[in-house]
């Protein structure tokens, strides 16, 4: 750096449990905060420095558009000076929305639409040749021998799909002497006060003639009125029958030689899933459609429809009609509605399920004539369906629920797109296989496709081709090589979307930015952290100051400049114990210094276990992009499951094993990815999945409702004998229940103003100051604490308050013991990043009864772990395997992967080059391995 550096100046910082801290953080450099999970790094990064940047750009608002945004709370702080515009890439999930891609977050897919708007090529759909452009001739001909004697009209489309009122069109259109118009479908006299609604997307045609074909009259002006046609229509001309509909379209453009259909010139929302011109109609483009499975209507065949057999029944109020007609269905085969379904044939079954519309005739023997039963029944399924449809009605959502499975859609193969959108292709592949494609080929592609277009076309192409180029090399730089574009943002974990996100401000080149990272290398190989080391330092290059908040050894290392926060967790933390460059870290004496210099470290253990000769195996697995796996897991090990981002470790376990145990023992509805059989299931009883989905969505959702103690705790509360003699029950130390909460916030505690751009905000309650109780329930108390300063305790102060209570003691510790010691009890879990949701349903697990039969399913749960940290975590988990449990860990962290009884390294490469199991054994066999990636870098750990 050549002239002096400049500082961003924190002074007094006391958010949170930070101890009134002064700091300053050099600006323009790569600054890495670590310290041990919950000792504050957070608080000084997002609650302080983030916090602020937002409330000063929301001070620059004019008055009118502060109002909506209430007042946002100052970070308790003296003074922040040197501060740039702020942009936090947290980890926060992304969004849910099932029409979300990586296409569309990254905007990708936006240029690739237009590449394809502008020079594809387009193929028939049956016959697959490419389609010709016609001459007027041509057309004439074509209309004349299809329309033979018919009475048409000929249209030519001036407005495709495109927003606006359109008043002058039609002054115009009036003043030329045009009387109709067919609008939106609908044929309207075109008037001079004719306005359309501007925001709703429009089609029209004018009606330019009327013809019928054959007669002499028409034939001597049709070239005329097709030339008036064509022109207007720009090479486009429309026919529809008199009293018809459908309109068939003629155009210069593109046609199918031979059915004679024509395609409209592609615009970009052609090939929009999101547009009702691209989407599939039949999945209305979301690739995936709610199927009604029968497999879920009778879970115990030994009852009846009586007895409730029939389950959708149960759902459906009004189903006496429904009854009636499945009584008589039955009837014609000598049952009835006491016939428990075990007895019931087949055939009625498809009957009930599909609807009958038939006459049968029935002998009664006792009376020795025939009675005739006339039936009319569309099935039980289309009637669910119908009710499905009517988005409204609560049934709807409950008969969804219960009984519906995602399929892909029939109709568009899971594309999205309409057939007509894919019959447009650029070097032989439509706009899905390319969106299909991974990154790392997408980028083959592009390069091999550039040679392939004309002159004109690859002078259209090359600007369009840049912008997708840089894009998508940022996406290759922070290791997501392996995704593709057509991946839905809900089935990403917190690394790759936040990785996403940071591509996609690389792609923004701004500078003079503060750029706060909440630990961006979370699932990523060590491999693959270079590379997005190589990224951050990028940004910072071109000019702007990125902190980032990481536990990551090599990020430690390549920083500009290390804040190490400290010195343990919760209470006991917030301080700056050491500042300063990396290299001179190693003589510092934090705890963090210590690991990274050798001193403290986590002891490989002197043998790894034997297991208990046990084994499930998975055989035959092809989902994603696994390669026929075959994968065999020894039982009462730690079993570490590792490899590249992207090649098919969680596919294997999150998408293929653990959904056939879980429907094995749980009945789940998940359908698990393709595999050929499993065997071993008798050797576990039960199975826990611990991944990282928070763990409720709302402020009323913390660590102690969640773990169950809270109740534990009401009840103590409801005990105590100034509850006796108020009456107070355990609902009234509840804040979800009317009685003892504040009524003002209703025991949420806070209120939540909504951001209509900006993430919600949420604010004290001014009548009860965040307490969520009213003043009477807080008088109630035990050893001077009332229920709400219970909440406010860190898991360590509560350790000690409720030693004498074995009942909540044992919930608590184990909270401590996974290293949570540092939140609150009452602490919303929407302010829980995913490594503590995930390491409080661990928790939880723990503190279950041990049948020692168990296999535990945990997705990187060192995400947001201190060395020190990890290490805590690692006890209290063979602790378990000491029981006899079983454990299979996704894993990147080397601490954790050294410490496995058994590894699976998955690979070699992420994305179609992955999806084999390359090596297997213990830590000290993987290391042998020459093809192992994993090897290479544990190697140098094991020494």
């Amino acid at each position: 750096m050549s002239k002096s550096t400049e500082y961003i100046e924190v002074y007094g910082a006391r958010e949170h449990n930070l101890k009134n801290i002064n700091v300053k953080i050099p600006r323009n450099e790569l600054v890495v905060i670590t310290g041990l999970s919950g000792s504050g790094k957070s608080s000084l990064a997002f609650d302080t420095i983030f916090a602020e940047g937002q409330r000063r750009y929301i001070e620059t608002f004019s008055a009118y558009a502060r109002q909506f945004l209430g007042g946002l709370e100052r970070p308790d702080v003296d003074k922040i000076e040197g501060l740039s515009p702020v942009i936090a890439i947290e980890q926060k999930t992304t969004n849910k929305n099932p029409r979300s891609t990586v296409g569309t977050v990254t905007e990708l897919y936006d240029f690739l639409r237009l590449l394809y708007a502008r020079v594809s090529d387009a193929y028939s759909q049956t016959s697959g040749k490419k389609l010709v452009s016609y001459t007027e001739d041509q057309i004439l001909d074509s209309i004349k021998e299809n329309y033979k004697g018919e009475k048409i009209m000929l249209m030519a489309p001036v407005v495709r799909s495109r927003k606006g009122h359109y008043h002058e069109l039609f002054v115009q259109m009036a003043k030329k002497g045009y009387g109709q118009a067919r609008i939106d479908g609908e044929m309207q006299d075109i008037e001079y006060d004719l306005k359309l609604d501007r925001y709703k997307t429009h089609d029209i045609d004018i009606v330019i003639d009327r013809w019928i074909i054959g007669e002499s009259a028409s034939e001597s002006r049709m070239e005329k009125s097709l030339r008036t046609a064509m022109d207007m229509g720009e090479g486009i001309i429309g026919i529809q029958k008199l009293g018809s509909k459908d309109i068939e379209y003629f155009s210069k453009n593109l046609m199918d030689a031979e059915t004679g259909h024509s395609l409209a010139l592609p615009e970009p929302n052609t090939f929009s899933f999101n547009s009702p011109k691209g989407s599939c109609p039949s999945c209305k483009g979301l690739g995936i459609i709610k199927k009604i499975n029968t497999d879920y209507f009778v879970e115990n065949p030994k009852l009846s429809v009586n007895q409730g057999g029939l389950l959708p029944l149960e759902d459906i109020k009004s189903n006496k009609w429904i009854l009636a007609q499945i009584k008589n269905i039955l009837e014609i085969f000598g049952l009835g509605l006491a016939t428990p379904f075990k007895d019931i044939p087949e055939e009625a079954l498809d009957y009930i399920y599909n609807g009958c519309h038939k006459e049968f005739n029935k002998d009664l023997k006792y009376a020795g004539i025939t009675k005739k039963i006339k039936i009319s029944f569309d099935g039980l399924i289309p009637f669910m369906e119908e009710i499905i449809e009517e988005k409204e009605s609560y049934e709807g959502i409950l008969l969804e629920r219960h009984f519906t499975t995602e399929e892909t859609c029939p109709e568009c193969k899971g594309t999205r797109l309409q057939p007509s959108s894919l019959s447009f292709k650029i070097d032989g592949k439509n706009i899905a296989e390319v969106n299909g494609l991974s990154l790392i080929d997408l980028k083959d592609w592009l390069a091999e496709v550039r040679g392939t277009f004309s002159e004109k076309n690859a002078i259209i192409a090359h600007e369009i081709l840049k912008e997708i180029e840089t894009r998508l090399q940022f996406l290759l730089d922070v290791g997501l090589d392996y995704l593709s574009l057509s991946r839905s943002s809900r089935t990403l974990s917190g690394g790759e979307s936040q990785r996403i996100r940071l591509a996609t401000q690389i792609g923004s080149q701004l500078v003079n930015v503060l750029y706060i990272l909440d630990e961006p290398s979370i699932g990523l190989h060590q491999r693959d952290n270079e590379r997005l080391i190589n990224s951050l330092k990028n940004l910072r290059d071109i000019g702007n100051s990125v902190l980032v908040v990481e536990h990551d050894k090599d990020m430690i290392l390549e920083a500009d400049e290390v804040l190490d926060i400290g010195p343990r967790a919760g209470k006991f933390g917030g301080e700056i114990l050491w500042q300063g460059k990396p290299k001179d870290l190693l003589k510092a004496d934090t705890i963090t210094a210590q690991y990274i210099n050798g001193k403290r470290k986590i002891e490989i253990p002197a043998e790894r276990r034997e297991g208990n000769g046990k084994h499930i195996i998975l055989k035959g697995a092809t989902g994603n992009n696994l390669k026929n796996v075959t994968l065999d897991i020894p039982l009462g090990k730690l079993v570490v499951v590792s490899g590249i981002s992207g090649s098919g470790k969680s596919s294997l376990i999150n998408g293929t094993l653990y959904p056939i145990l879980n429907k094995h023992f749980y009945r789940a509805v998940q359908e698990p990815l393709p595999y050929k059989k499993i065997e071993g299931l008798e050797h576990i009883d039960k199975i826990v999945d611990v991944d990282q989905t928070p763990i409720g969505r709302t402020p009323r959702s913390n660590p102690a409702t969640y773990t169950g103690m809270f109740t534990d705790i009401r009840n103590l509360f409801a005990e105590l004998p100034e509850s006796k003699i108020r009456g107070y029950k355990p609902g009234r130390f509840s804040f979800n229940v009317k009685g003892g909460r504040c009524e003002t916030c209703q025991g949420g505690g806070l209120k939540v103003i909504e951001m209509n751009f900006l993430p919600d905000v949420y604010v004290h309650c001014e009548t009860c100051n965040g307490k969520r109780f009213n003043r009477e329930t807080l008088e109630v108390r035990y050893k001077g604490k009332s229920i709400s300063d219970v909440l406010e305790m860190t898991i360590d102060e509560a350790v000690d308050f409720f030693q004498p209570i074995p009942k909540i003691f044992a919930r608590v510790k184990t909270l401590q013991d996974v290293g949570l010691g540092y939140i609150t009890m009452g602490q919303q879990s929407t302010t829980l990043s995913g490594g503590e949701a995930q390491r409080i349903k661990l928790a939880t697990e723990l503190a279950k009864r041990q049948t020692g039969n168990t296999l535990y399913i945990l997705d990187e749960p060192t995400t947001g772990l201190h060395f020190e940290d990890v290490k805590i975590l690692m006890e209290a988990i063979n602790k378990l395997v000491e029981l006899g449990n079983s454990f299979i860990i996704i894993e990147h962290n080397m601490d954790v992967i050294k410490l496995a009884d058994h590894i699976i390294d998955v690979g070699p490469e992420g994305g179609k080059h992955g999806g084999e199991i390359i090596a297997k054994g213990t830590p000290e066999e993987i290391i042998k391995s020459k093809k192992s990636l994993t090897g290479k870098f544990l190697k140098k750990e094991m020494k």
